[in-house]
Parts: C-alpha cells; sequence; structure tokens
C-alpha cells in the first residue's frame, strides 16, 4: 500500500486548461530591471515620435494657404490622392500618413500597458490624430482639417500594433500567474 501511496504523490497533478499559457507566459517574462529599460526606451521614442509628429503638423506652410481646404467627407482626399497624374505624390501622400500611426500602435502598448488591446490602441490614435488635425486646422497657417488623415493615421496604428506592438507589449508587461 505505501507503494501505491508514493506512486500517486510521483505523478504529476492535471493541470487546468489555462495552467500551461500562465507558465509559457511566465517564461518569456522579462526580469522587472529589462522591463523598465524597455518601458523607459519606449517612452523616449514616444517623445522623440511626438517631436517629429509637431514638427510634420504642425509646421505653418504659408505658400500652399490657397491649395488647403477642410476635408469631413471620407474617402475624399484619398480619391483626390488617386486621380493625380503623378503617382509619386499620391503614395507620398498616403504612405507618409500611414507610416506617421506605425509609432502608436507599436509604442503605446508598451508605455502604457492598460491600452493594450487593439481597440484601445485605435481609439486612442484616433482622438490623438483628431487632436493633431483639429489643432492644424483651426491653429496652422496652410494646413487643414483633414478625416482621412486620421483614418490612414489609425490604420497605420493597426498594422504597427499587429506587426509588432502586441508582442513587444506582451514580452515587456507579461501577465503573472495569480497565486
Amino acid at each position: 500500500m505505501a507503494r501505491a501511496v508514493s506512486r500517486l504523490r510521483l505523478r504529476p497533478r492535471p493541470r487546468a486548461a489555462g495552467a500551461r499559457e500562465t507558465d509559457r507566459r511566465e517564461r518569456h517574462a522579462l526580469a522587472l530591471p529589462l522591463r523598465l529599460l524597455a518601458t523607459a526606451c519606449a517612452f523616449v521614442f514616444m517623445v522623440a515620435f511626438a517631436v517629429v509628429l509637431a514638427r510634420l503638423t504642425l509646421h505653418p506652410s504659408p505658400a500652399s494657404e490657397a491649395l488647403t481646404h477642410t476635408n469631413l467627407h471620407p474617402g475624399r482626399s484619398l480619391s483626390a490622392y488617386l486621380d493625380q497624374p503623378a503617382l509619386r505624390d499620391a503614395v507620398k501622400q498616403i504612405g507618409g500618413n500611414i507610416l506617421l500611426g506605425v509609432p502608436f500602435g507599436v509604442l503605446v502598448p508598451v508605455v502604457a500597458p492598460r491600452t493594450r488591446g487593439v481597440l484601445r490602441v485605435l481609439l486612442l490614435t484616433a482622438v490623438v490624430m483628431l487632436l493633431v488635425e483639429f489643432a492644424q486646422g483651426a491653429l496652422v497657417t496652410g494646413r487643414a482639417f483633414d478625416i482621412d488623415d486620421v483614418i490612414l493615421n489609425t490604420g497605420g496604428a493597426l498594422i504597427g500594433y499587429l506587426l509588432l506592438g502586441r508582442r513587444m507589449s506582451r514580452t515587456v508587461h507579461a501577465r503573472r500567474a495569480r497565486t
């Protein structure tokens, strides 16, 4: 009987379905100093990105004042870009707006782990980009509000989040097992 009891003790306990996933998360979690360093680096990159964003979007352009117009209809600017004879200009406008959103999708979930999740990242990006567009339209000479820019920036954030942001956030801010 003693052998039967000792054999039972040697057998591993069956785990709950989510236990393996929790163990995997714990193994891939960074140590606290590395997590702090990664978060600090992401914060520095986010501040640098904010400076670049401000320089690109809030810099006056008096020469183009007569060419600017407010766009509140989604798709109108996109079709105007695509109707231009020079494809290079369309790629520059559309690609540039998409690229401006990518850092949000990558850095926001690392800097602020509570924003992790595709909907939260998209909502935060849309709000920030709406504020930038409002500032452009109201305060900056030669710039105008364009809803298509907000849509493209938010699409860029989605791309950044799906390609890198989600993975980086899960690595830096891995969930710990509850005990």
